[in-house]
């Protein structure tokens, strides 16, 4: 499959290996595990980041397998989602990072497109997550919105 800006394929990676039961060698239980993600949020810590630790840390490959439920809808159900979803966030953080290079150096037209390409993953994800009922319909980016919302 190609890249969204770019006229190349991209390179095949590793894939998690197909399982649909509960490994045996947890040593955590699904009430165990849902605790942990539940205290590792409260941490401040971001769910991908959760994911990490706790197969790291506490040898649990996947949470979705223990508990039947992803890390994304544990939080929701005990309310502790956050507004804008982590993915968008952290295009969110580039843009605002190629944004003020950019008044530093306005010349840059290399990081110019990069910044156009940037936001138009925004909008596009930011489309997607209207529909799906995750943002709200008037959210609106822009790069100013976006400085308050990173800091």
């Amino acid at each position: 499959m190609g890249r969204i800006h770019a006229r190349r394929k991209g390179q095949s990676g590793s894939h998690k290996p197909f399982r649909v039961d509960k490994p045996d060698w947890v040593p955590m239980s699904e009430d165990e595990v849902v605790a942990k993600v539940i205290e590792l949020a409260k941490e401040g810590h971001s769910q991908a980041m959760i994911g990490t630790i706790m197969r790291d840390q506490y040898a649990v490959p996947d949470v979705k397998l223990i508990t039947g439920k992803s890390i994304g809808k544990i939080l929701a159900e005990n309310e502790m989602a956050p507004q804008i979803p982590d993915d968008l966030m952290a295009l969110m953080r580039k843009a605002v990072r190629i944004s003020n290079h950019l008044q530093a150096n306005p010349r840059d037209t290399g990081n110019k497109r990069g910044l156009q390409l940037v936001e138009s993953k925004i909008r596009r994800l930011m489309k997607y997550y209207k529909r799906v009922g995750k943002l709200p319909q008037d959210w609106k980016y822009s790069i100013k919105d976006a400085e308050l919302l990173v800091r």
